[in-house]
This record gives C-alpha cells, structure tokens and sequence, in this order.
C-alpha cells in the first residue's frame, strides 16, 4: 500500500488509489468536473490539476488520472497549480451564459462553486459566444446546452453506466454537442440521475423546476418504497409538500443513482384527490369521532360473532412499525391472523425466501456487482427493479456472464442469455445447471444430505434438445467461475423455484465457491410482510371466509385489494356482503372510497418508519415534513387563505401504527419512543431474526442485516417427479402471465402525472409461433373470454418469449382483474381477432 503526502499530511491508501481520492480521504477537496466516482477517471476537464513535488512524475498533473504512489509528495495549493487551475475555469466560462439567477441549478452548482473558489469573478472574453439549440428530452428532464463544459459526464454515465445509447456526443471540438439524434423522450428508467451527474444546469430536474432553491429546501435522508430493493433518497419539501426527490449514496444498497420510477414516484403524497378527512358512512367526520365508532361497531361484532369474525389485512408498502402493530393487536384482540399478500401463491413464495435466506448467502445490491457469473431465475429486472437491472449492468461491465431464465421478452441493457422456458419447467432448467454446475467426485466426498441432492436431480434426458443446448454455455460459464450468484423471483416461477435457488446456491459454496443468493420480492416491505403474515391464513382465504359468513368485519391498513386481487367480480361481492369495512390509507384508493369507516394515514415523508429490504436490511427512513394540505392546493395556486387557527390545514391523517394503537391503547401505547421500543421487543419474540438488531434509533446510515442461522431442515426437498410434471405446461392452450411493468403497474407511481407520459400502451405479448396459429400479426386487437368477461387489447408479436406463455402487464389503464386466482389457463379458442391497432413493444 503506497505513502504519500498530500499538502503536508501523510496518508496510507490502496493500491490503484488516484490522488483525488487519497486527498478525499485527507478531506482535501480538488476541483473537478469530469470525474465521479461511479465513473472513474477521463481526464476531460483539466481542472484537478496538482503540483508533484517529488516522485517518479513530477510537475503539473491531472490529479485525477494519477495513481498515488509510494514517495509521492503533492501539493494542491502550489502557485502553479492553482494558477493552471483558474485558467482552466476562465475558458470554461468562455462560453457560459452567466443565467444562474434563472437557473435551477443555482445554489448547488458545482461550477459556481468552482469558478467562485478558483478566483474568477471577471469576464475578460468579449467575443461571441457559442450557442446550441435545446432539445426536448421528455417530461423528466430540461435541457439547455448554452450551459455545457464538456465534461462528459452525461454521456459516460448515459452510454457507459447505463448502457443505453440515444443520448451522447454528437459533433466535434468546440462544436461538441450532448443529446439525442433528435427530440424524443430518453430510453433509460435511469434518465432522471442527469440532473444529479451534470455539474452545470445543462440537465435540469423538469417537475420540480422553479420550485425554490436549495436554501428553500426541508431535505430529509428517506427511502424509495416503489419495490423491494430499498434504495436511499434525499426527500425534498417546502410548503407542505414533496417537491423532489434525489438519490443518496448508499455503499450497501443502491450506489450513487435511483431509477425514474424512484425519483418521481412520489406525488401521490401530495395528489389533489388524496383523502384527508375521516369518514363515517360517507360523511366527513373528525377523526376521533370516527375512532370511537370504529370502537363501538368492532366491539358489536366482536361480541355477537367472536373476535374470529375480525380479520385484518395489512400490505408490503406499510411500514414495520404498523405491521408489527396490526399483529400484536390482532392476537392479543383474537382477531383474524395477519395477512400481508393478495395472491396466495405469491404469499407462499415470499414466505419460502424469507425462510430460505440464509445470512451466509444473502447479497446486498452492491455486492451483486462484484460476481462474476450471475443466472436470474424468474425474474424481469428492468420491469420488477429498475436498479437491479443497473447493478447486473455493473456486473456485466467488470466480465461477469449474464443469463436469464423467464418465459417473458426480457429486455436489458447489455448483452445476457436468454433462455425462454414455460414456468413449470423453470425448476427443471435449474435442476440441470446445478447437476452440471460441480464436479461429481467433489460431491461424493461432502456425503449426505448434499451427495442425496445431488444424485437426485434431472438428467439432460427430462428436457428437450433446445433446451438443453441453450443451457450449455450457462453450465460452462458457471463451472469456470468463483463467484456466482443466484438472482430469484417471486413472480411467475412455481414455488419450488424459490427453494432450489436457495438449495443450489448451498450446494455451490459446498464446493468451494463464493456463492450468494439474491431473492426478488413483490414490495418494499415484503420481507417483513413474510415473516409476520401466517402461512395459512392469506387474503384469498379470507375472502372466502367472507363469502361462507365467518368474517364480518374487514380492517384493510394501507391496502387497495383492488388493485391486485385478479377477480374484480368476486372481490365486490364478498366485499357487499361485511357488515364493516375499515379502510386506513393515505390514498383513494377504490376500496377507501367503499369502506363504511375510513381513517386518512400519513405518508412516509410525514412520518418516517422502517422498512425491510429483499436481502433482510432493515433500514430507517426520516421525516421530511410535518404534513398538511399543500400551498400550492390551499391557495389556488396564490397566496394560502389568510385564515388563521391552531392547526395546519389538512394536518389530520395521522400515522396508520397510531390509529392502531389508539384503537386499543391498553394494548399498544400510542407514544412514539415507547412504541419503537416495545416494537423492538414484539418482533424477537415473533421471529428471533430481530433478536440481534440495535435499537431502532441507532440503525446505521446503511441499515442493519437480519440475522439467524437456521437448521437444514427444510433444505434440499423436491418432488422431482412433480416438477416434471409442471414442465409439460399446456398442449391445447396458453399459460396467461399478470405481470408488472416499469410504470402504469405499481401502485403508488402512477398517481406521478410526468411517469404516465413513459408509459407503453399496454396489449397482450405472444410469441410468433402462437401467434401464426392463431392467425394473428403484430398490431391486431383481439377478444380474451377470460372466467369474468371480455378483454380486448391489441396485441404484440414478439420472439424472445417463450411458446405457449401469453404475457399480460397488470396495468392501470386495462380491466385485468376478471382472471381467476391461481395457475392460469386459457384455451387457444378464447382469444379471437377484433380488430387492428398498433400494438405494444416488449
């Protein structure tokens, strides 16, 4: 590890380490523009020079293309480099506008701050400046390149980072222009992080623009609760609401950048339609006129049918605070188990991760980028978590192979293998890798119960020839490599996919290899969800507990089954027939809007919470502010009413775990610090996973890991003779797949009118061969008779998907929810051609 001496001060770094960083580590800041450190070092701007004084290079240098090295004495403060140094930000300035007062990146921009501290103050160019035409790039990001220093950045982060390539470099020298072949909305779910690598106001961020400065700002460390993946945010507020929203830097979890959906999914917090008001059959009440009804008729029902007769029902968007609430209260109370899913197959599939993580396999989202073989089972990155999709990105960039296997058109920005198979013969598919993956001699010497698996899984006999033959170069690729990981979803593989993933990433690290386990679940607080829902006790057992008389009071907290149960029809019936619907949520939402007692709760940003991560990283998001009605809402657009009172206008949703808690107060006591602390206590004793964390006001900026070691009981079981059943699929009909996508499926992003405008017009997605049988081509609508009615989309022809698999995305703007619950069948005869739109791209 080299010595050198940074302006006086001695430092010790690694290997490889450039000047810029080590004099970082000395809290030295050397100007920079071009380099980022996610980007690494390009050397564009010239603006990080520094004097060497001694060592085997000498003289002015780019500080950023320096590695340091043993003797090395540098100076940042030399007369020559700081001379070196201002000249470089005079030219810069050649050209600049000098509009920072009506620039939005005035007051953190990084060239203000340069230019300011490099001494220029003094425009000495009288000649013409050069100018460029601005280019429309969506509704995300505003673009004005009279601003550019041609840095670089953008391009590099754009094409290199993301891997997408409709924005870049465009002319030559002085002429060097950054945006696209012409205006159009950006590819990349990744484009919102321009207005956070550009140094200048080149890129701007477009919903919030002209919205206040830094200085304005309430900003809050948060969390993104848009999938399970948990990456840091920057929330910003002013008047009541939440204006931006930006990355922040995650060593763990997310690095440097959030996706699009991230960023700016946060306006259902502040939506005009958002409820705020407490009702009762329909009226507006206050809101403890509404607890004390909520009060009375529980205790009615409680009484004339049993506190069974209760059921509650919570989500994967709440926080840990209210779920472990809603838990402890409903056993004490005798009321109905938790339950935090809608589809019982996915309940299933979560709770089997949950229990199947490992502490000695699970891989944070960072850690993922430094494997070097990577197969995702089952799961569609950039549909289901964008960032995944970047991090398998980074993977790819350092030599990793790359393979997916789904029976979707999966899409990623790099080159990967694909290998479309039906759902049921995906545990067959990976049984095959993981008898081919390790040397059978090695397995013999580990004996039972490895040596059991071993002998027991698939032979290449049980797949067809194509098959086989895609799968191939996944067994050589995965054989020569030392750190492999296993990415695992939950959406459309059968359950014994969840566990053989866990169970060949075992049987890897048994023979040498630095193995992890990578599982992908369906919401933000998932994992939690998991471990306090009942197996046995999901949502569509409740409804048909309602449907057979045994529930009559249903207490939904943060939930919308309608927007994910798949039987619309049933749904309302069973819902007809409660003699009580309780809804709490912070939106309006449909099942809000029928609930006989509605309770409004705050939103994340107006009450921070914890929430729990894909991997086990519980983690803690802030405050950002203290709620209320938005100015920009209260006052038309104008000045607020000049009304003045004790309270903050539409201040009253309160926190779901306290209207909880006040709901049965000798239960749960509804003040905060004693609340997080007797939560703490709640969850060991519920799972000993949360045995070990600190307590919650002392999680690290990074969260803290869940961790227990449990026995191997439940490892390395499947019914290989079922399996092989599964995989034949259906000969005279399709396997019709509800599936998300990047926007227009999740729940809370498409209350953000600017992500609507990035929405593909959603169809039905067939292969071509399904297709041609049907005489049907790319663009036609047709007719789906599904088991509730009639669905016409258009449809689309696409060849990276597999045969016999129909892939419909659960979107806002299709009737969807008339499918039954379970496996879905749909015979070929069902679908018909109606007509003939343009249909969607995969």
């Amino acid at each position: 590890m080299p010595k050198l001496i940074i302006d006086d001060q001695e430092i010790e770094v690694a290997s490889g380490t450039k000047v810029i960083q080590a004099a970082e580590q000395l809290g030295i800041m050397i100007p920079r523009f071009c380099y980022h450190p996610a980007l690494g070092s390009v050397g564009a701007c010239r603006v990080c020079a520094v004097k060497l004084l001694e060592g085997r290079l000498k003289g002015v240098q780019m500080s950023c293309m320096i590695d340091a090295q043993d003797g090395m004495v540098v100076s940042t403060t030399d007369e020559e480099a700081v001379d070196f140094r201002t000249h470089v930000i005079e030219w810069l300035m050649l050209n600049h506008p000098h509009d920072c007062p009506v620039c939005d990146e005035g007051g953190h921009c990084l060239l203000q701050d340069m230019t300011v501290s490099g001494g220029h103050g003094i425009r000495r160019y009288l000649g013409k400046k050069r100018t460029y035409q601005d280019q429309y790039l969506g509704p995300l990001i505003r673009h004005e390149m009279n601003r550019c220093i041609h840095c670089y950045r953008c391009s590099r982060f754009y094409q290199e980072f993301c891997g997408y390539r409709d924005l870049g470099a465009l002319q030559s020298a002085n002429r060097t222009y950054f945006g696209r072949f012409q205006d159009g909305i950006l590819d990349s779910p990744f484009t919102g992080n321009l207005s956070d690598i550009c140094p200048t106001g080149v890129y701007t961020d477009k919903p919030s623009r002209f919205r206040g400065r830094r200085w304005d700002y309430q900003r809050s460390p948060s969390l993104c609760i848009h999938c399970c993946l948990g990456c840091h945010t920057i929330a910003t507020g002013r008047y009541r609401e939440i204006v931006r929203q930006e990355a922040r830097f995650s060593e763990a979890v997310n690095g440097h950048f959030i996706c699009d959906r991230g960023r700016y999914g946060f306006f259902y917090a502040n939506h005009e339609a958002r409820p705020r008001r407490a009702r009762v059959a329909g009226d507006e009440v206050s809101y403890d006129q509404a607890l004390q009804a909520l009060k009375a008729k529980l205790a009615e029902i409680s009484k004339r049918s049993g506190p069974g007769a209760i059921a509650c029902v919570s989500s994967d968007r709440s926080s840990l605070e209210t779920q472990a609430v809603l838990k402890r209260i409903g056993r004490m109370r005798g009321w109905r188990n938790f339950s935090g899913f809608m589809p019982q197959g996915l309940a299933q599939k979560v709770q089997l991760a949950v229990a199947r993580l490992e502490p000695a396999l699970s891989v944070s989202l960072r850690e993922l980028e430094g494997a070097d073989f990577i197969v995702v089972v089952g799961a569609d990155p950039i549909n289901e978590a964008p960032m995944l999709a970047l991090a398998l990105r980074q993977a790819r960039r350092k030599g990793a192979a790359i393979a997916v296997i789904d029976p979707r058109p999966i899409a990623l920005p790099f080159d990967f293998q694909h290998v479309a198979m039906v759902p049921g013969a995906i545990s067959l598919g990976l049984g095959l890798l993981a008898r081919g993956s390790p040397d059978e001699a090695a397995i013999e010497k580990l004996g039972p119960p490895v040596s059991d698996f071993y002998a027991a899984l698939p032979t290449p006999e049980v797949m067809n020839a194509s098959d086989q033959k895609r799968l191939s170069p996944l067994i050589r690729d995965l054989r020569s490599s030392r750190r492999p990981v296993i990415v695992c979803g939950t959406a459309v593989g059968p359950a014994t996919v969840v566990g053989l993933a866990a169970d060949w990433a075992l049987l890897l690290q048994a023979v040498g290899k630095k193995a992890g386990l990578f599982y992908l679940l369906p919401g933000a607080n998932a994992f939690s969800a998991g471990i306090l829902s009942d197996p046995e006790d999901t949502f569509e057992k409740t409804v048909e507990g309602i449907e057979n008389g045994s529930i009559k009071a249903l207490m939904l907290v943060e939930n919308n089954p309608f927007w994910q149960f798949p039987d619309r029809a049933r749904l309302e019936q069973a819902l007809a027939r409660l003699d009580l619907l309780v809804v709490l949520d912070y939106l309006n939402s449909a099942a809000a809007q029928q609930a006989h007692i509605f309770l409004p709760t705050a939103t994340l940003y107006e009450i921070g919470g914890l929430f729990v991560n894909q991997e086990g990283r519980v983690q803690a998001a802030q405050r950002a502010h203290s709620g209320g009605i938005p100015i920009a809402q209260s006052g038309g657009g104008g000045h607020p009413p000049r009304i003045y009172g004790a309270g903050v206008p539409g201040a009253e949703p309160r926190p779901a775990w306290r209207t909880l808690a006040e709901l049965v107060e000798e239960v749960v006591p509804p003040d905060e610090a004693r609340m997080q602390s007797e939560v703490g206590v709640w969850l060991a004793e519920e799972d000993p996973r949360f045995a070990d964390l600190p307590p919650f006001a002392e999680l690290p900026e990074d969260g803290a890991r869940l961790n227990h070691k449990r026995d191997g009981a439940s490892r390395f079981l499947v019914n290989w003779t079922a399996e092989l059943q599964k995989s034949r699929g259906f000969d005279d009909s399709f396997e019709l797949l509800a599936v998300d996508w990047t926007f227009g499926t999740e729940e809370l992003a498409v209350y953000s009118a600017c992500l609507k405008a990035l929405e593909r017009k959603p169809g039905l997605l067939m292969h071509p061969d399904d297709a041609g049988r049907l005489g049907l081509t790319d663009g036609d609508e047709v007719a789906m008779q599904l088991d509730r009615g009639t669905l016409k989309v258009p449809v689309g022809v696409v060849a990276n998907m597999a045969p016999g698999v129909i892939v419909l995305p659960r979107h806002r703007l299709l009737e969807w929810q008339r499918l039954a619950c379970g496996r879905i069948r749909l015979e070929r005869d069902r679908i018909r051609k109606a007509a003939s739109p343009q249909g969607p791209k995969p």
